[in-house]
């Protein structure tokens, strides 16, 4: 027997242990048995569940351990625990920890089930090996899970955690673990309506996502859009030499696929205009339209530079291929275009009818907004009762404190998370449109005041807005075979009314954009 002899029990499991014959209760009860049997005074008990792969960043008992014996030295003598496994999974933190305690402190650490004598020559060996073969079999177990999640993959069965708009499903005896994703219909409307106006493209992805649901981050709301779960498939990344592959989902698609395609198109032709310009250098306010204007001779995009003569400098675009295609002044070419799209201005009959599809449009994206409210609403209503018999459940004495707390914890989350939700929604329903549209309006038909009063910024972004291909201008008239969606239909049903008698009903639902149309010179 050893007398006088001062412990600290050690206890550690991580989570998916506790129901392994290897709970924190049953290694205390086990050291204890050791500690009496030795005669060994207990003077602390410390016990985590942090898993022992992440040592020295999330094992905060440990860490207050050894602050205690480096504080009162000479006070412990062992710091002792179940197996090795126990304390550490890391080679290399078991012997950092090992100098800590053992060399600096002069305090014994050990397992009891398979004690090392640190004072004999073969310790680091054994050591080395009993840490080593822990850690080797996370290595395996590790393995073995991503190699069964990439299988899963591979059958189309999505085994992470939902995206919004689907839910987990489980299927058969929780023992089984087997769940299937299903679309969760209180969030599913709202990822529909988002893909089907970010397919019409009329605003930007982030402005909708600013107005329909804020409270989702900007890196999170892209991830969604290119997301194809949302589309039935599954996405299997690239693996060694395994090439990245997307497989048939064993899930329901939530997004028809021309809608999802057509998200990526407006997307990525959103990205490709982004980078025209160059990165970091300002543009020069007399060269606003280079990149934008390509050269009638060889299609590629015009540039611009300064010729110096007679001791000055003029501005001059030109083809960025070869002078000699094309030169013109910057100033003759700037004025040419304010006077183009000065020529854009449609007939007040047709803004006025568009204004009025845009506010009947609005009106019926109320009532789904208030029925989405009434929704989630009743919803919330639901996690409160569910939140009022959980406190029922714990005043009767069937749920612990522990339980109780993590409950409640929950359902708070979730009415949390649904009061987002809900005034997002209120946000969107509470904007008032008509300012945005008179704006819009005036827009439309001062476009030439706008290109020669306002910055080089604003210029470009409303190029990049109305102009999805290049311009053509040949010296002496600009040309474009597509403009902005909206923009090409309020121009191309203001050509149709100049064809059709007055007598006679226009149906702009059955508009076609035309191609290669050029306006008029003036009243249009």
């Amino acid at each position: 027997m050893e007398d006088n002899i001062n412990v600290i029990l050690y206890c550690r499991v991580s989570t998916d242990e506790q129901a392994d014959n290897c709970s924190l209760d049953i290694q205390e009860q086990r050291l204890r048995a050791y500690c009496l049997a030795h005669n060994y005074t207990i003077e602390a008990v410390k016990k985590e569940d942090y898993s022992a792969k992440h040592f020295d960043l999330k094992r905060p008992e440990m860490k207050s351990i050894y602050e205690y014996c480096k504080k009162n030295k000479g006070k412990v003598n062992k710091i002792l625990f179940l197996r090795w496994d126990r304390y550490a999974r890391n080679v290399e933190f078991a012997f950092a920890y090992k100098r800590k305690f053992y060399d600096e402190l002069g305090i014994e650490i050990n397992a009891i089930e398979s004690p090392i004598d640190f004072t004999g020559t073969e310790w680091s060996t054994m050591l080395a090996i009993y840490c080593g073969v822990a850690h080797t079999e996370d290595e395996k177990i590790s393995k073995r899970t991503r190699d069964g999640i990439r299988e899963n993959l591979k059958k189309g069965h999505w085994c992470n955690h939902a995206p919004r708009g689907y839910r987990h499903h489980r299927i058969g005896v929780y023992k089984d673990h087997n769940t299937k994703m299903v679309i969760d219909e209180s969030t599913a409307p709202m990822i529909r309506r988002l893909f089907k106006e970010v397919a019409q493209g009329f605003e930007s992805a982030d402005a909708i996502r600013k107005r329909i649901c804020p409270e989702i981050p900007r890196t999170s709301f892209m991830q969604m859009l290119h997301n194809v779960l949302y589309i039935g498939k599954v996405r299997v990344p690239a693996l060694d030499d395994e090439e990245e592959q997307i497989v048939d989902g064993q899930h329901e698609a939530l997004i028809d696929e021309e809608t999802f395609y057509r998200v990526q198109d407006l997307i990525e032709g959103r990205n490709r205009r982004k980078h025209t310009l160059v990165k970091g250098k300002k543009p020069h306010p007399d060269f606003y339209l280079r990149g934008y204007v390509v050269c009638p001779e060889c299609g590629r995009p015009i540039t611009a530079s300064f010729s110096h003569g007679n001791g000055g400098k003029y501005p001059y675009y030109h083809c960025m291929c070869s002078p000699r295609h094309y030169s013109i002044r910057a100033e003759k070419m700037n004025d040419e275009f304010v006077r183009y799209v000065g020529c854009l201005k449609p007939r007040e009959e047709i803004m006025k009818l568009y204004n009025k599809i845009l506010l009947s449009m609005r009106e019926e994206g109320s009532a789904d907004m208030k029925k989405q409210v009434k929704q989630l609403e009743e919803r919330m209503q639901m996690f409160e009762a569910r939140k009022k018999r959980v406190k029922e459940d714990y005043w009767d004495g069937n749920l612990t404190k522990e339980e109780y707390n993590e409950h409640i914890n929950s359902i708070e989350e979730d009415i949390s998370n649904l009061q987002k939700q809900i005034e997002g929604v209120l946000t969107s329903v509470r904007t008032n449109l008509n300012p945005k549209l008179e704006y819009s309006i005036c827009l439309i038909n001062n476009l030439d005041k706008y290109f020669e009063d306002a910055p080089i910024e604003i210029k470009q972004r409303l190029l990049s807005s109305m102009f999805p291909e290049k311009v053509e201008f040949d010296g002496k008239s600009f040309r474009t075979t597509k403009y902005n969606a909206v923009l090409d239909l309020i121009y191309n049903e203001t050509k149709q009314l100049r064809e059709i008698k007055k007598d006679k009903p226009t149906d702009l639902s059955c508009s076609v954009a035309g191609e290669g149309f050029e306006p008029t010179t003036s009243g249009l």
